[in-house]
């Protein structure tokens, strides 16, 4: 018996049926995709193209973007700090049992906070989190500004928006950078392909 956070007097069950045998089922390496960047960076995009590729390829994914989860899941949390940790510590967990499952989990979140990222990845195996920084200039993402929160920010209808009023720390490590710079402008499809040919090389898409 231990006690977890709130949780007393709990016990851990073992299923004779581990990760192993899923990722054998499945000829797959579960793990999760971890999407970061600003708002607008093209996030959600890109998960859906990678998600895309995969299936094409035989491959089981699943996409956790953070709006969706809003949805559901997180929807009784704000956007103040404390809850932004909250809302990628759950989603985090969640990725957790999708790679247990052999899934290959993708998130597309902001997540803007350096230990919440780094909490995250600590709550799987070595090699189980793949983080992928959007790399997109503010501006860029300014001039999309597909949901026009942007607009919202600068004129101060939204408080805490991230790039605006509430920083995005900087990668101390990932695994992959996807840039878009200048006139530089890769297709969502070019960049899902970049992480494909990760996922390839390191031996994630067999068992």
């Amino acid at each position: 018996m231990s006690n977890v956070g709130n949780s007393t007097n709990i016990m851990w069950h073992d299923c004779p049926i581990q990760k192993q045998d899923r990722q054998q089922l499945l000829q797959q390496q579960g793990c999760v995709i971890w999407l970061t960047g600003l708002s607008g960076s093209g996030k959600s995009t890109i998960a859906c193209a990678l998600s895309q590729s995969l299936h094409s390829k035989g491959k089981l994914s699943y996409i956790l973007d953070g709006d969706n989860i809003r949805h559901g899941l997180n929807q009784d949390l704000s956007f103040r700090a404390e809850d932004r940790s909250e809302n990628i510590r759950r989603i985090g967990e969640v990725a957790k049992l999708f790679a247990d499952a052999g899934v290959i989990c993708i998130t597309s979140l902001i997540s803007p906070y350096q230990k919440d990222r780094d909490a995250c990845r600590a709550l799987l195996s070595k090699g189980d989190f793949i983080e992928v920084f959007i790399d997109v200039p503010l501006h860029v993402c300014e001039a999309r500004d597909p949901k026009g929160l942007y607009k919202l920010a600068r004129a101060g209808k939204i408080k805490g928006f991230t790039g605006i009023d509430d920083p995005y720390e900087p990668l101390c490590s990932c695994e992959i950078v996807l840039q878009q710079k200048g006139s530089d402008c890769k297709s969502p499809s070019d960049m899902a392909e970049e992480v494909i040919s990760y996922l390839e090389e390191n031996g994630y898409l067999r068992a």
